[in-house]
């Protein structure tokens, strides 16, 4: 019986607990209502006596209890809490708004047009300005955070959907006011059926936006900022005002944009504007970079993915008509030769020029991953274009010395060399870093884990694939055209190559000397070819050229002139008379030491122009080598190498020194 007692009892205690805490819970929630109704009332009897900043106090005790009621759960009270708030808040607000208004028509607010002269102060200018002050500074106190969710701002209604991912701040409520009448004269001029609201002219309400900002800085430093920075607001009245006029193009250039999706002119000259507007507003009027500007409506994927297209099918068209223009092979530098070093031909230029420009547009973008998907549009431009050159390369191929055919191969190297340069550019550096660290498969795609690396490093760039590809068709027509030349210079070379090295009678006054009659058709064609080709190629070409060119002849006139011939010493005199005085200047004009590219012809010529003391030692030296008679390490007599190595001979080993000797016919008793 106890036990049930006492639970009895606890139950009862419970009831009574539970019963007390329901009463104590309603009376809060009546005594927060009488509050309310308190302050409601309060802010009537501020509003009918014009105590204006009394009625604002109370508006924030509001505030500051709607905080409170948050997590209370009470939604029905919240709920009227808040539209009693909104009430009393858009009253207060239209009073000041209206009395607000009127100062500003005092002001000449806004300034429509550049004011040819100062405007004469107002007699009462000081009154003026002590109101605008009070009324500045009453609207900053009825824009509290706590308000923001009940306030109908005109801010919220200008941005469009396009924009709301942004979550800017909202405008303060000064600023909103002052933009009213623009806003006003925006929608009337640039909406409905005006006739400026025209599609194909962004540009007129674009360039009004920027005009309004620029009339009316001055207004908005002298005259607003000074109260804002009394009233310690953290913000820029000038940046405020362009904020809210930004947010009026944000709206208009969105719903163009979503119009113009199937209108490439049009959509083309809005992004044209649209970047003109971009770069006019950081650059003239100071807007922050933190703060969005137009180009992230270029951000939205319908919009962006016609950017792309567009950009393409433009540049492609480009590309056709660049390749068939009647001075597309001619470079346009051709007569200022300070100026012409790459001679690349005009159509090479203008490609490169074109990806440069596609480079301007999408370069203040602010987001990396689109910018990559321009990039790699560049690129597939690049490869485009490449294969274009090939295809009139073979068409060219019947003749390598052509002026056409030299042109192409100046145009791949003056892509490759730019490329080159882009490769180590900041901008694409950093791209290149965007790329990896978000792992932006369009762009990686087929690259292994160790060129991932190397990009990641630095060591490598973007371009490599495009620049292998590149030198490998350089490499390939410079070896055609040399091959093409070489092919002249031999067919020149048959009756030298067939002279009679054996008969030649010996010459003691070198003085007298001449160049071979059989040679000089294939010096005049050396020469002739050497000046066609640093005039119709590139300086860094022209040096790999005459270099190819130096090593194939040296190839050539050792294997088919030294060695299938025999020489007396006449003969052998002869030879190298041809060499050093005739042939190796023609490519010093070039260089400093020519002979050192002519290393096999030049160390043949000293080898065959020995004395016959020397030659009979070294003979006998190699000859003793060969047959490994002798331990060359531990002798005291020099090794063949070193012996050569004293000759001058460098490069021709034992074995090709011992075949020259053996091609000497003047040996003792012979």
């Amino acid at each position: 019986i106890d036990t049930n007692m006492k639970e009895t009892m606890k139950l009862l205690l419970m009831i009574t607990d539970r019963y007390f805490d329901t009463i104590e819970r309603h009376m809060k929630y009546l005594r927060c209502l009488q509050h309310i109704e308190e302050l409601s009332a309060a802010v009537q009897q501020c509003l009918m006596t014009s105590s204006i900043q009394e009625a604002i106090k109370a508006v924030d005790s509001m505030a500051v209890l709607d905080c409170g009621l948050n997590q209370s759960g009470c939604s029905h009270l919240q709920n009227f809490l808040r539209e009693t708030l909104c009430f009393w808040h858009k009253i207060i607000k239209d009073r000041l708004a209206s009395d607000f208004e009127k100062i500003l028509a005092q002001l000449h607010w806004p300034i429509i047009s550049p004011p040819t002269q100062s405007p004469i102060p107002a007699a009462n200018y000081q009154e003026i300005s002590s109101q605008l002050e009070l009324l500045v500074t009453q609207l900053l106190a009825l824009q509290t955070s706590a308000l923001a969710s009940c306030q109908g701002l005109p801010s919220t209604q200008l941005v469009s959907s396009a924009t709301c991912l942004l979550q800017a701040p909202p405008l303060c409520l000064p600023i909103q006011i002052m933009l009213l009448p623009l806003r006003r004269r925006f929608k009337y001029h640039f909406y409905g059926n005006r006739q400026t609201n025209s599609l194909s002219k962004p540009e007129w309400y674009l360039t009004q936006v920027l005009m309004w900002m620029g009339n009316n800085s001055a207004f908005m430093e002298e005259k607003i900022q000074p109260i804002l920075d009394r009233a310690e607001a953290s913000f820029s009245a000038r940046v405020e005002l362009c904020r809210g006029l930004l947010s009026l193009v944000q709206e208009k250039v969105a719903s163009d944009a979503s119009r113009l999706l199937y209108d490439d002119v049009l959509f083309c000259h809005l992004v044209e504007e649209v970047l003109q507007f971009e770069k006019e507003l950081r650059s003239n009027h100071l807007y922050p970079a933190v703060l969005p500007g137009l180009l992230h409506l270029l951000l939205e994927d319908a919009v962006l993915q016609k950017w792309l297209t567009v950009e393409k099918k433009m540049a492609v068209e480009k590309m056709d008509a660049m390749l068939s223009a009647e001075g597309a092979w001619s470079s346009q530098y051709k007569d200022i030769s300070d100026m012409d070093e790459l001679k690349a031909p005009d159509c090479a230029e203008t490609f490169m020029t074109l990806l440069q420009v596609i480079t301007e547009r999408y370069r203040a973008l602010p987001c990396p991953s689109a910018q990559l998907k321009f990039l790699e549009l560049q690129r597939e431009l690049v490869d485009d274009f490449r294969i274009r050159l090939t295809q009139v390369m073979k068409e060219e191929s019947r003749c390598p010395l052509g002026v056409r055919y030299c042109a192409i191969l100046n145009a791949v190297n003056y892509i490759s060399t730019i490329l080159g340069d882009w490769a180590d550019n900041v901008f694409f550096l950093q791209l290149q870093q965007a790329a990896v660290s978000h792992g932006e498969e369009m762009v990686l795609r087929g690259q292994g884990t160790m060129e991932v690396g190397r990009l990641a490093s630095l060591e490598g760039s973007l371009f490599d694939g495009l620049l292998a590809l590149l030198d490998r068709l350089k490499g390939d027509m410079l070896g055609r055209l040399l091959e093409w030349t070489m092919r002249e210079i031999t067919e020149k070379a048959k009756p030298y190559c067939q002279d009679r090295w054996l008969s030649l009678p010996s010459q003691h006054d070198q003085s007298t000397m001449t160049l071979s009659s059989t040679a000089c058709p294939m010096m005049l064609c050396v020469r002739d070819r050497l000046l066609n080709l640093h005039n119709v190629l590139s300086l860094s070409l022209f040096q790999l050229a005459w270099q190819g060119l130096a090593e194939r002849l040296d190839n050539f006139l050792y294997q088919n002139v030294i060695l299938c011939n025999h020489f007396s010493d006449g003969g052998a005199a002869q030879l190298q008379f041809d060499m050093t005085r005739n042939l190796f200047p023609l490519f010093g004009h070039y260089c400093k030491r020519p002979e050192n590219f002519f290393k096999h012809v030049k160390e043949a010529c000293l080898i065959l122009c020995l004395n016959v003391g020397s030659a009979i030692l070294l003979r006998t030296l190699l000859n003793e080598s060969e047959e490994e008679m002798r331990d060359w390490t531990g002798a005291g007599d020099p090794s063949p190498e070193a012996a050569l190595n004293e000759l001058g001979v460098y490069c021709l080993a034992p074995c090709d020194v011992l075949i020259l000797l053996s091609l000497r016919t003047s040996w003792p008793g012979q």
